[in-house]
């Protein structure tokens, strides 16, 4: 079980985050970026995991400046006020914002000063947002949502970046998933992966349309690009 923390962002603002603790410290970093429904608590044990495996892991409420402290169920009302508070969203103010989470975990005494960014859906463009805009040193996204409307951002990419897709996802659709191969797929930095008879969300473990084996093996490569580029 994990704590909450705050941290201040660029204009002064504070917002909260969970934190979460492994057995030995120092440790490398890493940020944690949840899906449209924010840091609930799915998204809090995944936090809470990646801790397991070795990882200072912060995950920040990413509506904080929309409505603080507003973490969405896996309903249909959670889902109808997650859409709203994505509408609202400033996403060049919160990779603002991601900057400066990034920036509070590098300068914790119990971080090794190396921190890698991680997200789902909605966190996922964040998540790449932060590779081609932060100085971080590795990133993997699941499923990341609207990615392609970035690429114009992708010589900037400052990290090794691993990307997750599911095979069939209306939120990123094949044609999606082809404009990102196209544009990075052939780099010797980024890794692109596509998970057979998947669904957006097949790494929600506990939840449909958890995918078990294929989460596993993604899982497996998170955790070996982590291992590569943080150790």
């Amino acid at each position: 079980m994990g704590s909450e923390i705050e941290i201040t962002a660029a204009d002064g603002q504070t917002f909260a985050a969970y934190l979460a603790l492994p057995a030995t410290l120092p440790a490398p970093g890493l940020v944690v970026l949840p899906e449209v429904f924010n840091t609930n608590d799915h998204i809090r044990a995944v936090a809470d995991g990646y801790a397991e495996d070795g990882y200072v892991v912060v995950a920040p409420d990413i509506y904080f400046r929309e409505e603080a402290g507003c973490y969405l169920p896996y309903t249909d009302e959670g889902r109808a006020k997650a859409q709203a508070l994505r509408a609202a969203q400033d996403t060049d103010q919160y990779a603002s914002d991601l900057g400066d989470t990034v920036g509070a975990l590098r300068g914790r005494d119990d971080c090794t000063g190396k921190v890698g960014v991680m997200g789902f859906c909605l966190g996922g463009k964040y998540t790449y947002l932060s590779s081609v805009r932060h100085p971080i040193d590795a990133a993997v996204g699941y499923y990341g949502v609207q990615i392609d409307e970035h690429l114009d951002e992708a010589d900037g990419l400052k990290c090794p970046l691993v990307l997750h897709f599911a095979e069939a996802d209306p939120h990123v659709p094949a044609e999606t998933v082809a404009a990102v191969q196209a544009r990075m797929g052939d780099w010797a930095n980024v890794d692109i992966h596509i998970y057979p008879g998947t669904e957006h969300g097949f790494n929600r473990f506990g939840y449909e349309p958890h995918n078990e084996t294929q989460a596993a093996i993604a899982r497996k490569r998170t955790l070996a690009h982590f291992a590569a580029h943080l150790s």
